[in-house]
């Protein structure tokens, strides 16, 4: 590696980590947001909250990678070129094409890694995900709290009014529950959760049961009933990554997700000539051009992801050599000419 090149990565690296880390936190306050849903059906630890984010973890930096490297070789060339430093690059031999070169080579392999990201281990980390909820729900008792509302137990909404611990054992008092599909509700004094096989069983003490319909209103006493919900204590297990993706050929969704995941992760090549296109510039009459390019280029790729991720997988060719050709154009136009 060149001196020159070596100073351009430098800086490259110092705007990468500030934009990268910036990001990256965005990202990952989103995603527990996500995450943070879990609890409302299943207790879970501060670890195992943490385990769940480390499952989400290649999907932040699949969207982040690329974003981040694209904005930031636009603005370090930018930069270079506003402080006249690319003049003095240029004066002592070293042309943009060695740059373009450089950058190109370098985009190329984190697209490589972003694709082993994209196909191998958001597959695996979305599949460890979904067992360990499934586990969760099986094992832990549901996370029912007293006072709160809108709390769920199977296809009835609970409310309890207060709780208690006697011998390592929550007791619900006063429960109300409500079935929609059944237009049913229990009123009962006290509830006791656990789990029972491969389910969580609710047993109700002393208690009323009100049958509500247009015609019949029916009221039962009862002194103990159990409630039953089987959770799905199924494990997915997935053969190899070659099958996984060969859903994508009967599934919506899995085809979706692999031309969405395969085209972000080609972004950063796709991408690179732009980004040298709309950073070196003459600061004097293009000082403005990196903020637009810069956003109409992932505005234009981005809304075309979402508007051929749909299709078939001809769009991922379809898109990436046409932003790489006309990538190409511009950099002949804009670069390769006056430089």
């Amino acid at each position: 590696m060149s001196r020159v090149n070596l100073y351009i990565l430098q800086n490259f690296l110092g705007t990468f980590a500030s934009l990268f880390s910036t990001l990256f936190l965005i990202m990952s306050i989103v995603f527990f947001i996500q995450i943070a849903r879990i609890t409302s059906y299943i207790e879970v630890t501060f670890f195992e909250l943490a385990k769940l984010y480390l499952f989400m973890l290649p999907r932040v930096l699949l969207f982040v990678l690329p974003i981040s490297f694209f904005v930031s070789l636009s603005m370090t060339l930018f930069r270079l070129s506003k402080e006249n430093e690319s003049i003095v690059i240029f004066t002592l031999g070293h042309s943009p094409k060695h740059i373009a070169k450089f950058f190109m080579i370098l985009s190329g392999v984190l697209s490589i890694l972003l694709l082993i990201i994209a196909l191998a281990l958001i597959p695996k980390a979305a599949e460890l995900n979904t067992n360990f909820i499934n586990y969760k729900k099986t094992i832990a008792k549901l996370n029912l709290k007293g006072g709160e509302f809108g709390q769920k137990f199977s296809d009835w909404i609970v409310y309890i009014s207060d709780e208690d611990t006697k011998n390592d054992k929550t007791i619900y008092k006063d429960i109300a529950m409500y079935n929609s599909n059944e237009n049913r509700l229990i009123l009962a004094k006290n509830a006791q959760i656990s789990n029972e096989n491969t389910g969580i069983q609710l047993e109700l003490n002393d208690g009323t049961i009100y049958d509500i319909s247009s015609i019949v209103f029916h009221k039962s006493n009862f002194k103990s009933m159990k409630i039953r919900t089987i959770q799905d204590n199924s494990i997915d297990k997935v053969n190899s990554i070659k099958e996984y993706w060969q859903q994508a050929l009967t599934n919506k969704k899995r085809r979706k997700d692999l031309i969405t995941y395969v085209l972000v992760a080609l972004f950063p090549l796709a991408s690179t000539l732009f980004a040298i296109s709309f950073g070196i510039v003459t600061y004097r009459y293009d000082r403005g051009m990196v903020y637009i390019g810069t956003f109409s280029v992932l505005f234009a790729y981005f809304a075309l992801i979402m508007l051929l991720n749909s299709h078939t997988q001809i769009a991922i060719p379809i898109v990436f050599f046409s932003f790489l050709f006309v990538s190409f154009i511009v950099y002949l136009q804009k670069i390769a000419k006056k430089y």
